[in-house]
């Protein structure tokens, strides 16, 4: 875009996980796109994910702060677990795994072919600020292994008693869906109000995705970060977490 410098702003001041920037009421905005410019340090990506946005833009193009109308999100009692993989699920044909190789699973997205789509947006500068914010305990990854390699998983962002999900790849069938379900089962049965899936897609239809008015994503937002955990930081550790005893059961329906 003609007069911004392309990826992060090298002049943009750093913030610190601890430090906030009041990005512009996404409610005021005529389109998805909320500001241009800045960078991917800590605090502002959390500032963004408080409010409502998070970055994509492409390669070449400056960071562009987006916050789309609808919104896609995933409710509890409207997560959809198909017949199909109830018994993937059942038969643990996966290893399931949290946060146990972030940074495999988020260079697995940037590699993973889109149809439709000219390349990818997780550029290496996205991978160097996500992980970075997995080291401070806000980013987290679900993996799915096959025979002890990784076939699949997620990423995301867990803040404020919702996750927002941030990109999947599956080298195997069904290996992906098994990372993100076992994932949402968990942090649902935790009391997580909802995963921020973004932009609607097939695949997350299928999940029993939901599309929401931006206004009303806010409003929901808001209440929803009324009820974090007390303390300065709701930062986590999901390592070592995942007990197939600790999620709801599988229903037969």
């Amino acid at each position: 875009m003609a007069g911004f410098r392309p990826g992060p702003d090298p002049d943009f001041p750093y913030l610190s996980e601890n430090d906030r920037y009041a990005f512009p009421d996404p409610l005021n905005c005529e389109d998805d796109i909320v500001a241009i410019g800045g960078n991917l340090s800590p605090g502002m990506l959390l500032s963004a994910y408080e409010q409502g946005i998070f970055p994509w833009y492409n390669p070449g193009d400056p960071v562009i702060w987006q916050s789309p109308d609808p919104r896609f999100l995933i409710y509890p009692e409207k997560l959809h677990v198909s017949a199909s993989m109830r018994k993937v699920l059942r038969r643990g044909e996966f290893e399931i795994a949290f946060d146990r190789d972030f940074a495999a699973v988020i260079k697995g997205c940037a590699e993973a072919e889109r149809p439709g789509q000219g390349g990818t947006w997780i550029t290496g500068e996205i991978i160097d600020a996500y992980t970075e914010l997995h080291r401070l305990g806000w980013a987290h990854s679900a993996e799915a292994y096959l025979d002890g390699e990784l076939a699949g998983g997620c990423y995301g962002i867990f803040l404020g008693g919702a996750f927002f999900g941030e990109s999947m790849f599956a080298r195997q069938p069904d290996a992906s869906k098994a990372a993100f379900l076992s994932l949402a089962r968990f942090l649902f049965a935790g009391g997580a109000a909802f995963i921020d899936c973004q932009v609607p897609t097939g695949h997350l239809y299928s999940l029993g995705g939901e599309a929401l008015s931006r206004e009303a994503f806010l409003a929901l937002l808001a209440k929803t970060r009324s009820l974090r955990r007390p303390g300065n930081s709701d930062a986590t550790d999901l390592r070592g977490s995942w007990e197939k005893e600790t999620a709801p059961p599988l229903s037969s329906a």
